[in-house]
């Protein structure tokens, strides 16, 4: 496994880290048992990178995640945590809580559920707009202060908000998505975090499935799975977006590849700040994510997957229109 760094002040981490947020939450049943193989397998590949949030499952992944490192030394393993999401006992969203005393108690809790003293990265979910994103950092800073985080990072932040909030702290990383089939930051935010020395940990390479190669315009999705409501996956927008899987398939099989080992590694070959995060909750599906790795994209490379996807091709926002709103990358 090969490693780079979480910009310029935050840890060295390999170069695609674990998304675990499907293996509780919003893409339909997962089996708990491969849930955990899968992160042991993604340990045992020298993966270090684990990415959860208190959120998903309302606190089911960071107690998963405890489990799965019983045994592991917690020093070889930096966990990134999001938090702030507000929801019911029916798993309804019902906001976001940027405020100071409420940074302080989700990261109480989440210290007891993931069974550590630390979190090597500490992020609130979405920008919270009732709350100045300097008061938000300046919580989290005390808490690196004190010991319980280690670094400090950005979700879904626009580029005015990540200036303010390096203006507190030093930000490690931005995670947003970025992907062949979401690429707004590259306009403002990916060269403000490149000025700033912030790196970007990338969620949806896949584009939540699009871009695996196995999804097709049959298939079924179970009730509270997000891709019901995704714009992407509706319609003839899937019809759209489908077709521009199957240029990229003809690329990457040319190349002895599969679509989803192309796409992560069109990802990893936009800059060595880039971290990747794959959302496996199979072994299979991890193994073929951790293929990637080996694939070098040539200038000759880089040029066709441009012409078979450029920039914008998508059809549908990533986000049906209500969750767009929450975005703060996505304000002008």
């Amino acid at each position: 496994m090969n490693f780079r760094q979480l910009g310029s002040t935050g840890p060295r981490v390999s170069e695609i880290g674990l998304g675990c947020m499907g293996m509780s939450d919003l893409y339909g049943p997962a089996d708990e048992m491969e849930s955990l193989a899968t992160i042991h397998e993604a340990l045992d590949a020298g993966m270090t990178l684990l990415d959860t949030g208190d959120f998903y499952g309302m606190g089911h992944n960071e107690l998963l995640l405890n489990r799965a490192l019983q045994g592991r030394s917690r020093e070889q393993v930096t966990i990134s945590v999001k938090f702030g999401a507000l929801r019911d006992a029916d798993g309804n969203w019902l906001g976001y809580d940027g405020r100071p005393a409420s940074v302080k108690n989700f990261l109480a809790y989440t210290l007891r559920r993931l069974g550590t003293d630390y979190v090597d990265v500490y992020r609130l979910a979405r920008v919270d707009p009732t709350v100045p994103i300097e008061e938000t950092i300046g919580a989290i800073a005390e808490l690196v202060k004190a010991g319980h985080v280690r670094h400090i990072g950005l979700s879904e932040a626009g580029a005015t908000t990540i200036r303010r909030a390096a203006t507190v702290h030093p930000i490690s990383d931005l995670q947003i998505e970025y992907s062949l089939l979401s690429r707004g930051i590259e306009a403002e935010i990916m060269p403000t975090c490149r000025e700033l020395g912030i790196g970007i940990t990338a969620y949806g390479v896949l584009s939540r499935g699009l871009l695996s190669g196995h999804w097709s315009k049959e298939r079924v999705l179970t009730p509270g799975d997000f891709r019901t409501i995704s714009p992407r996956f509706r319609g003839e927008n899937l019809d759209h977006n489908l077709e521009l899987v199957e240029a990229l398939r003809a690329i990457a099989e040319a190349k002895g590849m599969t679509v989803a080992q192309i796409a992560i590694a069109w990802v990893l070959s936009r800059g060595q700040d880039i971290i990747p995060l794959v959302g496996a909750r199979r072994r299979e599906r991890l193994t073929e994510a951790l293929g990637s790795t080996a694939l070098q994209l040539s200038a000759i490379d880089l040029a066709q997957i441009e012409r078979a996807v450029p920039a914008g091709a998508a059809v549908g926002s990533r986000y049906a229109a209500l969750l767009m709103t929450e975005l703060d990358s996505e304000r002008s």
